[in-house]
């Protein structure tokens, strides 16, 4: 080995442990690059309509495929994964449902948290070393980038599924111009299994590996703006104010997914309890209390009453 590359790998190790350290479950890294595969499949995808009313996704399209327009130099896009499995569910079966990882506080905040402090000490430990931190709120391909250095591949459902413990975590970037040791990807393990795409409700998951993301609950519900939901899916929401687990819940690899011990994405007290008449008069009031620090307030109480006012209109 030549002394860049033992120098490489010594750092490599010491930001693996300590991503360890800061609570990420895994930790992955691939070379800095341009997606020259993934240029095509995105293209397709926009030119189909397929991200429905998210102009956003049109934007920044070469930032999307090359960090190096993001971080001048870089040289190394660490990926990480933070487990947010919380087995709990509602008491009351017939309330309206949140998908899981907006139980707790909104993951945005606490990552970003973390990667700030996981920053700062790469620069404590290594040197001058220049980076950005990212948590699902740039132009940065998450799943691409952590298929690319081995945490994973992505499902028919378009999720990232690890082999140990399914779909149910976070992903987060740092793009750094720190040159690292590069991981490998892991093989697709999907086989011949379709559970994602028969159940999902909407018909989101146009064809495997492809989603329809104008179909998508978890789009109807959160990113969709309109005043009122399209009609052509009354009946067919199975019950989601916010978000949907469906093609999780149904995932085999989610059988192996353990509970995270992780205190700030644990649930408000309150919310478990929560039954089918609550929801169904949730003031503003209540609404700013128990969703102060969730990524529900995305929403704000307006877009939540829409979604639950559509799920218990049967017109």
């Amino acid at each position: 080995m030549t002394q860049k590359e033992i120098i490489a790998e010594k750092n490599t190790q010491w930001i693996k442990a300590k991503a360890k350290e800061l609570g990420f479950f895994y930790c992955g890294i691939s070379e800095a690059a341009f997606l020259e595969e993934e240029a095509k499949r995105l293209d397709e995808w926009l030119k189909a309509g397929k991200h429905g009313k998210m102009q956003y996704m049109e934007n920044h399209f070469d930032k999307r495929l090359d960090p190096r327009l993001l971080v001048p130099n870089a040289k190394a896009v660490v990926s990480l994964l933070l487990n947010y499995y919380n087995p709990d569910k509602p008491s009351d079966k017939t309330a309206p449902k949140i998908s899981q990882y907006a139980y707790g506080q909104d993951y945005h905040n606490v990552i970003k948290d973390k990667l700030k402090r996981f920053l700062s000490a790469i620069q404590d430990e290594i040197g001058e070393v220049s980076g950005r931190v990212f948590v699902d709120s740039a132009p940065v391909m998450d799943k691409v980038w952590a298929k690319k250095s081995g945490l994973g591949w992505i499902g028919k459902n378009s999720n990232l599924i690890h082999p140990k413990e399914g779909s149910f975590f976070f992903i987060a970037e740092l793009i750094l111009d720190l040159p690292l040791q590069p991981d490998g990807p892991m093989k697709d393990y999907c086989g011949t299994c379709t559970r994602c795409i028969d159940a999902c409700p909407t018909d989101a998951i146009s064809q495997p590996y492809v989603v329809d993301g104008s179909k998508c609950i978890s789009y109807l519900t959160i990113e969709l703006k309109d005043e009122l939901l399209p009609n052509e899916f009354k009946g067919k929401m199975d019950n989601w104010a916010f978000g949907c687990d469906i093609c999780q819940d149904v995932c085999p690899w989610n059988r192996f997914a353990k509970r995270h011990n992780e205190p700030a994405f644990m649930p408000h007290e309150e919310l478990l309890r929560m039954n089918k008449a609550d929801w169904q008069d949730l003031t503003e009031e209540v609404f700013q209390e128990l969703f102060r620090k969730s990524a529900v307030k995305r929403t704000k109480w307006r877009g939540l009453k829409r979604n639950i006012d559509f799920l218990s209109d049967k017109g």
